[in-house]
């Protein structure tokens, strides 16, 4: 937030984003980073913390002894404390196996500019860092024109100047048809415009919407389905995330499209062979 220099006016310009490895917290629950009072003996200093990114940096931060906990809490009260990470004289001498994947594994941070109120929204900005795409309409170009465009972070490439993850962006002339795409698969309800209209909006904002899909068998399966607009096309994956083959949920019509593609690739080949003989 900034405050305008001719008005009393404040501008909300960015937010930043991380994302961790941590589990989400229960109701009730908050980190504790605990470290002795140094102005009173047999008393601690309690910092409470909703954020497991904010907890883990400022527990590094402590030179002396310290304790991260995970604590429940009733109107104020502690009702247990579940002790995570602890540090003995400004050194880390344990750490809980289960939160360690949270702990060791480096955080994901992005900051995300909004000019005028236009920019990546947080559940956009969210799904981004989990490596998956979104879309926006009202994308701006250095000229001041608009243009649509699916964005996705280049996580294998370097930040810029300002610690940010660089950004591969597919307009329209790569050719990606999200609502074409999804015609192509044994999706339940794409026949009524407002479900097919709440899909589009969920996969265009990088979610993992859930659907109903026909498998193999005739099976009516409730799935997870991702857009992948680099490769044009929708990835499936089982309620648990396990990655499932696409082809398994194409239509009919599809199908019987890629039999006859794959025919008249074995004749091609026959006829190429019949000829180099």
């Amino acid at each position: 937030m900034k405050q305008s220099a001719q008005s009393d006016f404040y501008y909300f310009n960015k937010f930043d984003l991380a994302i961790s490895k941590a589990n989400p917290l229960g109701v009730g629950h908050k980190y504790m980073v605990i470290r002795p009072d140094p102005g009173r003996k047999d008393s601690n200093l309690e910092r409470k913390f909703d954020s497991a990114i904010q907890a883990i940096d400022y527990f590094r931060e402590q030179k002396g002894n310290s304790e991260l906990a995970i604590g429940k809490f009733a109107e104020k009260s502690l009702l247990f404390k579940d002790t995570v990470a602890t540090m003995k004289e400004g050194k880390v001498d344990y750490v809980k196996k289960e939160f360690q994947s949270a702990y060791y594994s480096p955080a994901l941070k992005n900051s995300h500019y909004v000019d005028r109120g236009k920019g990546f929204s947080i559940e956009q900005a969210a799904n981004m860092l989990q490596g998956r795409a979104v879309f926006r309409e009202d994308m701006m170009s250095r000229g001041g024109e608009q243009y649509k465009a699916w964005s996705q972070y280049q996580f294998n490439e370097p930040k810029d100047k300002y610690g940010n993850y660089t950004m591969k962006q597919f307009s329209d002339g790569y050719g990606f048809d999200l609502r074409k795409e999804l015609a192509n698969y044994e999706i339940k309800d794409l026949y009524q415009k407002a479900t097919t209209d709440k899909l589009v909006t969920e996969l265009q904002n990088g979610n993992m919407a859930m659907v109903r899909a026909i498998g193999p068998g005739g099976d009516d399966m409730p799935l997870r389905i991702e857009a992948v607009p680099r490769y044009g096309n929708i990835n499936f994956y089982e309620m648990s995330g396990k990655p499932l083959k696409r082809e398994d949920f194409l239509s009919v019509m599809e199908t019987e499209k890629g039999k006859g593609q794959e025919k008249d690739k074995d004749k091609n080949k026959e006829s190429s062979h019949e000829l180099s003989v």
